[in-house]
């Protein structure tokens, strides 16, 4: 149960930004023993990992506080952060210290699933948004947009990983909160169509 929650942390912060948790997972893992991966997820650790991964994330960060250019980042994630978490979600909820049950190491496809969906979810929301914050602060909103985005990923991949058991709380608050922000898009896309003139 606690490797569930840890994973669906994860997952839900890398769609957020997919390499804020994959370099929490990977330097905790090689630097402390709060994590142990398994030998099949090692090379996450590994140099050249955290090394792509850091670069990968300054991309990432630079180019989602641009606004249209964030837009164009979010299409190209769409692939990447689903990935990203079904592959963290893989790979801490068959780490020998965060679980006594073996339950989820012997069935890994249940955490690549859950990883994908539970990002791709959070991934939907957040790229449904953005376009809807750009338009409606003329562009300032995305810097502010994507460094609230980066900081809750960080706080989400803490939490997950240090406090596991309130990972329910912050995923029912995010939820929550890419309804409403839903809601708000809609809402200014129906009143953007009818205050645009009618075509003589």
């Amino acid at each position: 149960m606690i490797a569930a929650l840890t994973g669906m942390g994860l997952s839900a912060a890398a769609g957020l930004n997919a390499y804020i948790p994959f370099l929490i997972v990977a330097l905790l893992s090689k630097f402390t023993d709060v994590i142990t991966l398994p030998q099949s997820y090692a090379w996450i650790e590994s140099w050249w990992a955290i090394g792509v991964g850091a670069v990968l994330l300054l991309a990432e960060v630079l180019l989602d506080k641009i606004p249209a250019v964030d837009s164009v980042n979010d299409a190209v994630q769409t692939f990447i952060r689903p990935s990203m978490g079904g592959l963290i979600f893989a790979a801490t909820s068959a780490a020998e210290n965060i679980d006594k049950s073996t339950w989820m190491s012997d069935h890994p496809w249940v955490g690549i699933v859950l990883g994908v969906v539970v990002s791709g979810l959070v991934h939907t929301g957040k790229t449904a948004a953005r376009p809807a914050i750009n338009a409606g602060t003329l562009g300032f909103g995305a810097p502010v947009a994507s460094t609230v985005e980066d900081g809750t990923s960080v706080g989400l991949s803490l939490v997950a990983v240090f406090l596991p058991v309130l990972v329910i709380v912050v995923l029912i608050a995010l939820a929550w909160l890419l309804v409403w922000l839903w809601l708000k898009v809609r809402r200014w896309r129906r009143r953007r169509g009818r205050d645009r003139p009618a075509l003589a």
